[in-house]
């Protein structure tokens, strides 16, 4: 198996130079490069194609906002993980929509930071539901999303419950499904809907309104 490829985007030598050093302790993974604006971070992507991106949001020439948009545009772009002081940030909510596949805050402990490259390199999201929801309630906008008329009720029934931070094992289970089953379900509203990967599942399931702002 072949070693997580990581680009770190910040501004910032000295983060840059930890997180370096952090990420390259680890035998399966490698730093390919670092950028300090976002502008060269896609820069960098598009030469080296790294597997995630530990990308700082707010960045001069171009922000981490807008270098995410451009490389979650690619059908086999990079995953990128958000970098921020704050848990609730606007700039963290619109990286989601834009399509990061979570985010970090900067003072994580370093296993926590490992975990994430790892997380979001399978596939998977790195949002924590909870965080998720005051995200949510705080910046998005209050609306019913008519694109989620498109799933069936049972592709409903699983966005509802990925949208609730439940894993595939954990969905297969409330519907009395296989897991199989549900990478089916999942790769099919991720097609229909247009999303990349379950960081934009989310998003979508409470926006559309499929799952409450109170959501437990």
């Amino acid at each position: 198996m072949s070693a997580t490829r990581v680009l770190i985007a910040d501004d910032d030598t000295v983060i840059r130079a930890s997180l370096r050093l952090l990420v390259e302790s680890e035998p399966d993974m490698s730093v390919v490069a670092e950028a300090r604006d976002g502008e060269e971070a896609v820069r960098l992507a598009v030469e080296y194609r790294p597997d995630v991106v530990l990308m700082d949001v707010q960045m001069p020439y171009m922000t981490g906002l807008a270098a995410t948009r451009r490389l979650s545009a690619e059908s086999d772009g990079p995953r990128v993980i958000v970098l921020t002081m704050f848990d609730l940030d606007e700039y963290v909510y619109e990286a989601l929509r834009m399509g990061a596949s979570g985010f970090l805050l900067k003072n994580s402990p370093p296993p926590e930071i490992l975990r994430a490259i790892r997380v979001v390199d399978e596939g998977n999201a790195l949002l924590a539901p909870e965080v998720t929801k005051r995200l949510i309630s705080r910046f998005a906008p209050a609306r019913a999303d008519t694109a989620v008329e498109v799933l069936t009720d049972r592709e409903r029934e699983t966005l509802v419950l990925i949208g609730r931070g439940l894993s595939n094992a954990e969905v297969a289970a409330a519907l009395f499904v296989t897991v199989t089953t549900v990478r089916t379900y999942v790769s099919r509203i991720l097609g229909k809907l247009s999303v990349r990967d379950r960081a934009g599942l989310v998003v979508v399931a409470y926006e559309s309104g499929l799952v409450g702002r109170d959501a437990r």
